[in-house]
This record gives structure tokens, C-alpha cells and sequence, in this order.
């Protein structure tokens, strides 16, 4: 499996999400510490709340307190008082601790035996009746001196009657420290004080924001580095077009200047092998059109030679230069190349290569489909396929052509039962002029370039032909067609 993208947009997408998943990840780390000072600010000025309510507490008597520490609830901060702690010590949390350190920083000789604390949840009104209670009393004049209205119960109680605590139970999502600290006279001020709960980073309020962010920002990315990286694909496109045919259609020199300026080069590029070629073949063909003349006077000349040896010898070497040059002439020119591309029956081109050469007295079978689309330039490939079935009637005792039609490309092999060639020499032999003597008779003719041309049409359809040696004698010649390539 690969990690790593192969595409410019795929490894730019990487990029830009790591950078922007590491950007947010440093974000919430601000914001988590950030939001860890605001609640420890927040537990300091808690802190002094209790130290201050611990110290009026214990210069009050005891039966003023119950009304006393009423009195003394600031928002956040709930405050009871009773004989006993409502609170089960559990100093491990580090919620607890932080509590501790503040209450131990606001009271002198603070001891830590003196202080019970624990996180839960509770409901808002902690210190109140209990459900477990009896109804509420009948509500009395406020005037009467023996009844006091207690606002926390939300009913009237006597006096000397100690106020009734709620079971600390978990009602809310919203965690609580849940304290008490023993006062000199051995009674206990019961507190509860809220602390903002850290939520996972998807629950949090900047996450929704961030996500949006991200997508929108790797949505953009995407847009603008395929916009970018279009003028590449055209490039690439191009570099493959000229190399199937010199004479494709320039590139549009518009857009950044960077791209009109590779644009530019590319179509100057072009310019200069369109000019090569061209020079290449005037001066060939005038090199033939030369030659032609003094050829014709040796040929008049030699059909006056009396010793007729050497008048058949001259003549066939006179022969053998025209042919040459005819050949050479031919593949520097490249006809084929000009021809229009359009659909045609592939079978049947092979299948007339085989029987032409039947008729020419040669032995050739086709084995393969009836029929077989393909879009190319049919003349050329006559020609690369008569080759082909022409050196394996030559060299060998007969020449199979199969074809093999699939949906990306068409093969085609061409076997033979000749004698092959070594391994060294299947390359070289698509070289121009490049015969091999001790393999192959000379007395076949050809002056080295029937596989030059092969090559040379395959290529110029996309495609590549390759010689490899049969495990059972021979030579096989194929030839892969991919579809759907322009040149």
C-alpha cells in the first residue's frame, strides 16, 4: 500500500493537511491552557471565598451560622454548615489538589487534616430539604419571633432547628469539588464549587469552526493546484503527441508567464525537428535524385562490357544500389506517417497480409478473431506486418500470426521455426542497415531496414515491438497496439 501520493495534487493535499492539522493541534493547545488558567483563577478567588467564610464563621456563635452562612453564597460557590463532614477525602485527583494548594495559600497555618475534598456533580441547590423530608411547615407571619424564613429550604422553620443538608447526588454533567473544612470549635463548613469540565476536542466550541475551515481550506487546495498543474498534463500530452508525430498541432501559448514561456520552448522545440526532418529528407532526396543519374550511365555503360560474368556482376550491383537507395529514401521520408488515422478491421489487415503472402509463394497462417477494431493508420501497418511475416517466411519454413484483441491493446505475435538469433542480437537488429550474416542468408536481399520500419510505424501508434526467442525453436516477433492513443 502507498503512503506517499504519486500525483502533485495528492502530495500537495499531504502537505497542506498535515500543516493545517498541526496548525490546529498547537491552537487547542493554547486553548487548553488557557481555559486551565482561567480555572485556576478561578479556583483562587474561590479559595479566598472560603478562607473569608471560614473566618466569619468562627468568630460567629453557633446558632447564628446556619442563618450566617446563608448569607455568605457567591455565584459559583455554594456554602452549608453542619457538625459533621458531608465529604469523603479523596486527595488524588488533581482537581482536588489544585483546591488544596489554593485554600493552603489564602489560610495561615492551614493544615491539611483540616480539609476534606472530592469531585462529583450535584444539583444547583445543594444545601437544602432533602425529598426524604416532611412537607413543608405552614408558612407563618414574618413578624412572628419564634419562626425564621429559611430562603435555602423555601419554607419556615423554628429557630433553634439545624438546617437539613440534601444527599450530595450526581445530577448534571457539569462536575463540582465537593469540600469541607473543619472550623476550630470541630464543626465543618460544607462548600461546593463548579469547575468547567474539559471536553474531548470534538465537543469543544472551536472544533465545528476548525473542521469547516480545514475543508474549505483543502477544497480550495485542491481547486488550485489542479488549476496549476493543468499546463503540466498539457505539456505531457504534447511531448507524447510530437513523439508519435512530428507535425502535431503547436501548444496554446497563453496563461502565466511561466507557462507561456515552457509553452513557448516546447513549440520552438518542434519548430527545429519539423525543420530537421525536412532538411534531412530534401538533402536525402537529392543525394537520390544525384545519384540516379550516374547510376544510369554505369547501367549503359555495363551492357557494353563483352564478358558476360562481369556484365551480370555489374548490373547486379547497380541494382543493389538503386534498391538502397529506393529503401533509404523511403524510410527517411516516412510516407506513412501523413496518412489519416481511422477505424479499421485489424483482423482482416492480418489476415490479407497472410494470404498476399500465400500467393506470393510463401507459407502463412493467421489464427485469431474474424474481426478486431482498431484506429490507426492502416497502409503503415500493412507494411510493419508484411515485414514481419515476410523475415519469418524467409528465415523460417512458415510464419504464424496470432492476434489477441483486448480492451486496452491489441498484440499481435508473428512465429516462425527458422533459427533464431542470439539473445545480444535481438535488439541490435532494429537498427538501420544492421544485417545479421551468420543467422540470416543473404541471399534473401534487404539491406537492413524491414525491422527499422517496423519499429518506426509501431512507435508512431504508441505502441512497441519486441523479439524473443521460442522455447521451441524460432523467433517470435510481437507487437503491442494500445487503443485510444492520438498521434
Amino acid at each position: 500500500m502507498r503512503l506517499w501520493p504519486t500525483s502533485l495534487v495528492g502530495r500537495t493535499v499531504i502537505v497542506m493537511l498535515a500543516g493545517i492539522v498541526l496548525t490546529n493541534m498547537v491552537g487547542f493547545a493554547f486553548y487548553a491552557r488557557d481555559r486551565f488558567e482561567v480555572m485556576g483563577e478561578s479556583i483562587e478567588r474561590f479559595a479566598e471565598s472560603i478562607a473569608a467564610a471560614a473566618r466569619v464563621l468562627e468568630t460567629a456563635p453557633p446558632h447564628e451560622r446556619p442563618v450566617l452562612v446563608q448569607r455568605l453564597h457567591t455565584p459559583g460557590l455554594r456554602l452549608g454548615w453542619s457538625p459533621q463532614p458531608l465529604v469523603a477525602d479523596d486527595p488524588h485527583d488533581w482537581r482536588t489538589k489544585l483546591v488544596r494548594q489554593a485554600l493552603a495559600d489564602e489560610m495561615d497555618g492551614f493544615n491539611e487534616e483540616r480539609l476534606r475534598l472530592a469531585v462529583g456533580a450535584a444539583d444547583r441547590h445543594v444545601f437544602g430539604r432533602s425529598r426524604s423530608d416532611p412537607p413543608p411547615l405552614r408558612r407563618m407571619d414574618k413578624g412572628d419571633d419564634e419562626y425564621d424564613r429559611d430562603d435555602d429550604d423555601r419554607r419556615w422553620r423554628r429557630r433553634d432547628e439545624p438546617p437539613r443538608f440534601r444527599h450530595w447526588r450526581h445530577h448534571g454533567p457539569d462536575p463540582v469539588v465537593l469540600g469541607a473544612l473543619r472550623l476550630g470549635d470541630g464543626s465543618w463548613l460544607n462548600f461546593t464549587l463548579p469547575l468547567r469540565p474539559f471536553e474531548p476536542i470534538w465537543e469543544s466550541r472551536p472544533f465545528p469552526l476548525m473542521l469547516l475551515t480545514t475543508i474549505v481550506v483543502l477544497a480550495v487546495t485542491v481547486w488550485g493546484v489542479r488549476r496549476a498543474s493543468r499546463p503540466l498534463s498539457v505539456l505531457a500530452g504534447a511531448a507524447e503527441r510530437l513523439g508519435l508525430d512530428v507535425d502535431a498541432q503547436p501548444l496554446d501559448e497563453r496563461g502565466p508567464r511561466e507557462v507561456r514561456a515552457a509553452a513557448g520552448a516546447f513549440n520552438e522545440m518542434q519548430r527545429r525537428l519539423q525543420s530537421f526532418v525536412r532538411d534531412r529528407t530534401q538533402m536525402l532526396a537529392a543525394i537520390s535524385h544525384d545519384l540516379r543519374t550516374p547510376i544510369t550511365r554505369m547501367r549503359l555503360r555495363a551492357e557494353l562490357i563483352e564478358d558476360a560474368e562481369h556484365r551480370a556482376r555489374m548490373l547486379a550491383d547497380l541494382a543493389e544500389m538503386e534498391e538502397m537507395i529506393a529503401a533509404t529514401l523511403a524510410f527517411a521520408r516516412d510516407d506513412a506517417a501523413s496518412e489519416e488515422r481511422r477505424a479499421f478491421d485489424l483482423a482482416a489487415l492480418l489476415q490479407g497480409v497472410c494470404d498476399e503472402a500465400t500467393d506470393a509463394g510463401a507459407s502463412a497462417a493467421y489464427e485469431a478473431p474474424d474481426h478486431a477494431t482498431f484506429t490507426g493508420r492502416p497502409m503503415a501497418l500493412k507494411r510493419a506486418f508484411a515485414n514481419l511475416v515476410d523475415n519469418a517466411a524467409k528465415y523460417g519454413s512458415v510464419a504464424l500470426v496470432s492476434l489477441t484483441d483486448g480492451a486496452d491493446a491489441a498484440t499481435v505475435t508473428v512465429d516462425d521455426d527458422g533459427p533464431g538469433m542470439p539473445a545480444e542480437e535481438l535488439e541490435k537488429v532494429f537498427a538501420p542497415f544492421y544485417r545479421i550474416e551468420t543467422s540470416r542468408s543473404r541471399e534473401t536481399g534487404g539491406v537492413g531496414l524491414g525491422l527499422a520500419v517496423v519499429r518506426s510505424i509501431v512507435r508512431a501508434h504508441g505502441g512497441e515491438v519486441t523479439l524473443a526467442t521460442r522455447p521451441e525453436g524460432g523467433l517470435r516477433a510481437t507487437v503491442t497496439l494500445p487503443k485510444g492513443r492520438e498521434g
